[in-house]
């Protein structure tokens, strides 16, 4: 965890038309507490950047690792694609083409990933 860059992205997943909670503390260490520079602290959707470095550059992809579960442009952890469906990505409300995990994260950039 860093101090040098620190913003919000947040994240909202709907799978089915139902939405799938952004899990608290992802990217924290039960035991110790110590943060990577991308990481949640709150069951919200907001994602915490806290960079060492001024312009470090993070993806979408990072936080899902960190998470353990994958994010491909057909799939969110279990969840599938049907044949012929993407997992659609916007970013602050504008489509976003190509693998979701791929995704650039910036300040207060909305994220929506939707899978039919």
């Amino acid at each position: 965890m860093g101090t040098a860059e620190h913003y919000h992205p947040t994240l909202t997943i709907t799978i089915d038309g139902q939405p799938v909670p952004v899990p608290p503390n992802i990217g924290v260490d039960p035991d110790t507490g110590a943060m990577s520079a991308v990481h949640t602290h709150e069951g919200d959707g907001t994602i915490h950047i806290e960079a060492h470095t001024v312009g470090e550059k993070f993806t979408l992809g990072q936080l899902f690792t960190q998470w353990g579960i994958a994010l491909t442009p057909t799939q969110i952890g279990g969840a599938k694609a049907n044949a012929g469906e993407k997992v659609k990505v916007t970013s602050s409300g504008t489509p976003v083409p190509g693998d979701p995990a791929n995704l650039q994260l910036e300040p207060d950039q909305q994220i929506q990933l939707t899978l039919p």
